[in-house]
Protein backbone atom coordinates (compact mmCIF):
# COMPACT_ATOMS: atom_id res chain seq x y z
CA UNK A 1 0.00 0.00 0.00
CA UNK A 2 3.01 2.51 0.42
CA UNK A 3 2.49 3.38 -3.60
CA UNK A 4 -0.61 4.26 -3.16
CA UNK A 5 0.08 6.35 0.38
CA UNK A 6 2.80 8.06 -2.15
CA UNK A 7 -0.06 8.74 -5.05
CA UNK A 8 -2.82 10.46 -2.03
CA UNK A 9 0.49 12.52 -0.83
CA UNK A 10 1.20 13.72 -4.54
CA UNK A 11 -2.62 14.23 -5.30
CA UNK A 12 -3.43 15.80 -2.07
CA UNK A 13 -5.94 13.68 -0.87
CA UNK A 14 -6.08 11.57 2.65
CA UNK A 15 -7.60 8.48 2.67
CA UNK A 16 -9.53 6.90 5.78
CA UNK A 17 -9.53 3.63 3.60
CA UNK A 18 -6.20 3.50 1.43
CA UNK A 19 -7.58 0.35 -0.33
CA UNK A 20 -10.31 2.45 -2.22
CA UNK A 21 -7.79 4.68 -3.89
CA UNK A 22 -5.31 1.25 -4.61
CA UNK A 23 -8.97 -0.47 -5.97
CA UNK A 24 -9.17 2.94 -8.30
CA UNK A 25 -5.82 1.54 -10.35
CA UNK A 26 -7.22 -1.94 -10.85
CA UNK A 27 -8.00 -2.75 -14.44
CA UNK A 28 -10.04 -5.90 -15.42
CA UNK A 29 -7.16 -7.37 -17.18
CA UNK A 30 -4.65 -7.23 -13.76
CA UNK A 31 -6.93 -9.98 -11.91
CA UNK A 32 -6.90 -12.44 -14.86
CA UNK A 33 -3.16 -12.79 -14.07
CA UNK A 34 -3.56 -12.10 -10.46
CA UNK A 35 -6.52 -14.24 -8.90
CA UNK A 36 -5.57 -14.05 -5.18
CA UNK A 37 -5.27 -10.57 -5.73
CA UNK A 38 -7.50 -9.21 -2.45
CA UNK A 39 -9.50 -6.12 -4.13
CA UNK A 40 -11.87 -5.89 -6.97
CA UNK A 41 -11.41 -4.31 -10.18
CA UNK A 42 -12.28 -0.29 -10.49
CA UNK A 43 -15.42 -0.55 -12.79
CA UNK A 44 -17.77 -0.35 -10.06
CA UNK A 45 -15.61 2.48 -8.57
CA UNK A 46 -15.56 4.11 -12.11
CA UNK A 47 -19.60 3.71 -12.49
CA UNK A 48 -20.12 6.16 -9.46
CA UNK A 49 -17.11 8.53 -10.15
CA UNK A 50 -18.73 9.18 -13.42
CA UNK A 51 -22.04 10.12 -11.75
CA UNK A 52 -20.20 12.32 -9.07
CA UNK A 53 -17.99 13.62 -11.54
CA UNK A 54 -21.39 14.50 -13.88
CA UNK A 55 -22.98 15.98 -10.88
CA UNK A 56 -20.17 18.00 -9.41
CA UNK A 57 -19.47 19.78 -13.28
CA UNK A 58 -23.23 20.49 -14.10
CA UNK A 59 -23.76 22.09 -10.50
CA UNK A 60 -21.03 24.42 -10.53
CA UNK A 61 -22.07 25.43 -14.35
CA UNK A 62 -25.78 26.21 -12.89
CA UNK A 63 -24.21 28.13 -10.02
CA UNK A 64 -22.09 30.13 -11.66
CA UNK A 65 -23.39 30.56 -15.42
CA UNK A 66 -26.68 31.69 -16.31
CA UNK A 67 -26.26 30.42 -19.88
CA UNK A 68 -29.03 27.94 -21.56
CA UNK A 69 -29.09 24.16 -21.09
CA UNK A 70 -27.78 23.31 -24.41
CA UNK A 71 -24.82 25.95 -24.16
CA UNK A 72 -23.70 24.43 -20.57
CA UNK A 73 -24.17 21.08 -21.73
CA UNK A 74 -21.84 21.42 -24.71
CA UNK A 75 -19.65 22.48 -21.97
CA UNK A 76 -19.79 19.84 -19.22
CA UNK A 77 -19.48 17.47 -22.38
CA UNK A 78 -15.48 19.37 -22.96
CA UNK A 79 -14.75 18.58 -19.42
CA UNK A 80 -15.74 15.26 -18.88
CA UNK A 81 -15.01 13.45 -22.16
CA UNK A 82 -12.64 10.74 -22.31
CA UNK A 83 -9.89 12.75 -24.35
CA UNK A 84 -10.09 15.68 -21.36
CA UNK A 85 -10.00 12.97 -18.43
CA UNK A 86 -7.27 10.62 -19.94
CA UNK A 87 -5.08 14.27 -20.25
CA UNK A 88 -5.87 14.59 -16.37
CA UNK A 89 -5.16 11.70 -15.28
CA UNK A 90 -1.42 12.45 -17.83
CA UNK A 91 -0.74 15.45 -15.84
CA UNK A 92 -1.37 13.80 -12.48
CA UNK A 93 1.10 11.24 -13.40
CA UNK A 94 -1.55 8.19 -12.47
CA UNK A 95 0.05 5.83 -15.99
CA UNK A 96 2.68 4.40 -13.82
CA UNK A 97 0.50 3.28 -10.88
CA UNK A 98 -2.38 1.78 -13.09
CA UNK A 99 -2.62 -2.33 -11.99
CA UNK A 100 -2.74 -4.03 -15.82
CA UNK A 101 -2.17 -7.13 -17.15
CA UNK A 102 1.08 -8.01 -19.12
CA UNK A 103 -0.67 -7.59 -22.34
CA UNK A 104 -2.56 -4.31 -21.42
CA UNK A 105 0.92 -2.91 -19.99
CA UNK A 106 2.38 -3.57 -23.50
CA UNK A 107 -0.37 -1.95 -25.55
CA UNK A 108 0.30 1.20 -26.62
CA UNK A 109 -2.70 1.88 -28.56
CA UNK A 110 -2.97 5.43 -27.67
CA UNK A 111 -7.60 5.20 -27.67
CA UNK A 112 -7.41 2.39 -25.59
CA UNK A 113 -4.86 3.62 -23.12
CA UNK A 114 -7.06 7.13 -22.63
CA UNK A 115 -9.70 4.94 -22.37
CA UNK A 116 -8.01 3.10 -19.26
CA UNK A 117 -6.93 6.68 -17.73
CA UNK A 118 -10.49 8.50 -18.15
CA UNK A 119 -11.75 5.21 -16.36
CA UNK A 120 -9.53 5.96 -13.20
CA UNK A 121 -9.61 9.16 -12.88
CA UNK A 122 -13.50 8.59 -12.66
CA UNK A 123 -12.76 5.72 -10.08
CA UNK A 124 -10.50 8.31 -7.96
CA UNK A 125 -13.51 10.61 -7.92
CA UNK A 126 -15.98 7.55 -6.92
CA UNK A 127 -13.17 6.46 -4.08
CA UNK A 128 -13.00 10.56 -2.50
CA UNK A 129 -16.55 10.28 -2.34
CA UNK A 130 -16.86 6.96 -0.57
CA UNK A 131 -14.24 7.85 2.07
CA UNK A 132 -14.50 11.61 2.27
CA UNK A 133 -17.79 12.80 0.77
CA UNK A 134 -19.09 15.50 -1.89
CA UNK A 135 -17.24 18.18 -0.44
CA UNK A 136 -13.53 16.10 -0.90
CA UNK A 137 -15.08 15.58 -4.09
CA UNK A 138 -15.52 18.60 -5.52
CA UNK A 139 -12.46 19.72 -4.64
CA UNK A 140 -10.18 17.34 -6.64
CA UNK A 141 -12.56 18.02 -9.46
CA UNK A 142 -12.44 22.20 -9.15
CA UNK A 143 -8.56 21.56 -8.56
CA UNK A 144 -8.36 19.68 -11.22
CA UNK A 145 -10.79 19.66 -14.32
CA UNK A 146 -13.10 22.48 -13.78
CA UNK A 147 -9.93 24.55 -14.13
CA UNK A 148 -9.85 24.28 -17.87
CA UNK A 149 -13.17 25.87 -18.27
CA UNK A 150 -11.47 28.84 -18.59
CA UNK A 151 -9.50 27.72 -21.89
CA UNK A 152 -12.43 25.76 -23.08
CA UNK A 153 -14.74 28.57 -23.15
CA UNK A 154 -11.86 31.39 -24.43
CA UNK A 155 -11.17 29.11 -27.36
CA UNK A 156 -14.25 27.19 -28.26
CA UNK A 157 -12.94 24.10 -27.61
CA UNK A 158 -16.53 22.83 -26.54
CA UNK A 159 -17.30 22.62 -30.57
CA UNK A 160 -16.77 19.84 -32.38
CA UNK A 161 -13.50 20.13 -34.89
CA UNK A 162 -16.25 19.93 -37.64
CA UNK A 163 -17.91 23.19 -36.13
CA UNK A 164 -15.04 25.16 -34.86
CA UNK A 165 -13.24 25.01 -38.36
CA UNK A 166 -16.54 25.92 -39.86
CA UNK A 167 -17.56 28.73 -37.98
CA UNK A 168 -13.61 30.27 -38.22
CA UNK A 169 -13.45 29.87 -41.87
CA UNK A 170 -16.72 31.43 -42.16
CA UNK A 171 -15.44 34.73 -39.88
CA UNK A 172 -11.98 34.66 -41.56
CA UNK A 173 -12.92 33.73 -45.78
CA UNK A 174 -17.16 33.74 -45.12
CA UNK A 175 -16.48 30.17 -46.65
CA UNK A 176 -18.07 26.96 -45.58
CA UNK A 177 -15.61 24.06 -45.75
CA UNK A 178 -16.57 20.89 -47.95
CA UNK A 179 -15.59 17.79 -47.32
CA UNK A 180 -14.10 15.29 -50.05
CA UNK A 181 -13.19 11.27 -49.70
CA UNK A 182 -9.67 10.69 -50.84
CA UNK A 183 -9.41 7.09 -50.65
CA UNK A 184 -10.06 4.32 -48.68
CA UNK A 185 -8.70 0.77 -48.03
CA UNK A 186 -9.31 -1.95 -45.92
CA UNK A 187 -11.76 -4.80 -45.21
CA UNK A 188 -14.93 -3.90 -45.17
CA UNK A 189 -15.15 -4.76 -41.38
CA UNK A 190 -11.68 -2.74 -40.76
CA UNK A 191 -11.65 0.36 -43.47
CA UNK A 192 -9.63 3.33 -42.99
CA UNK A 193 -10.77 6.32 -45.01
CA UNK A 194 -9.08 9.67 -45.93
CA UNK A 195 -11.01 12.34 -46.26
CA UNK A 196 -9.69 16.21 -47.80
CA UNK A 197 -11.28 19.46 -46.23
CA UNK A 198 -11.64 22.15 -48.77
CA UNK A 199 -11.64 26.20 -48.72
CA UNK A 200 -13.27 26.45 -51.99
CA UNK A 201 -10.61 24.18 -54.69
CA UNK A 202 -7.89 24.68 -52.17
CA UNK A 203 -7.29 21.10 -49.64
CA UNK A 204 -6.20 22.54 -46.74
CA UNK A 205 -5.80 19.25 -44.67
CA UNK A 206 -6.52 15.51 -44.33
CA UNK A 207 -7.46 13.10 -42.38
CA UNK A 208 -7.77 9.47 -41.28
CA UNK A 209 -10.32 7.31 -39.72
CA UNK A 210 -12.23 4.50 -39.29
CA UNK A 211 -15.63 6.10 -40.50
CA UNK A 212 -15.98 9.24 -42.99
CA UNK A 213 -17.08 11.08 -39.70
CA UNK A 214 -13.87 10.35 -38.00
CA UNK A 215 -11.53 10.94 -41.15
CA UNK A 216 -13.52 14.60 -41.39
CA UNK A 217 -12.91 15.52 -37.53
CA UNK A 218 -8.99 14.62 -37.91
CA UNK A 219 -9.09 16.54 -40.89
CA UNK A 220 -10.89 19.44 -39.37
CA UNK A 221 -8.27 19.54 -36.64
CA UNK A 222 -5.74 18.95 -38.89
CA UNK A 223 -7.20 22.44 -40.87
CA UNK A 224 -7.12 24.56 -37.59
CA UNK A 225 -3.39 23.88 -37.00
CA UNK A 226 -2.81 24.28 -40.73
CA UNK A 227 -4.57 27.50 -40.42
CA UNK A 228 -2.97 28.42 -37.32
CA UNK A 229 -5.94 29.33 -35.59
CA UNK A 230 -5.53 26.70 -32.63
Amino acid sequence: MQKYDEVAKELGLSFNDPTLLKQAFVHRSYLNEHHNFTLDHNERLEFLGDAVLELIVTDFLYKNYPNPEGEMTNWRASLVNSQSLAETGRALNLEKYLLLSKGESKDNNPKARNYILANTVESIIGAIYLDSGYEAAAKFVSEHILVKLPNILENKLYLDAKTHFQELAQEKYGITPNYKLLSEEGPDHNKIFQIGVFLNDEMIAEGKGSSKQEAQMTAAQAAIKAKGWS
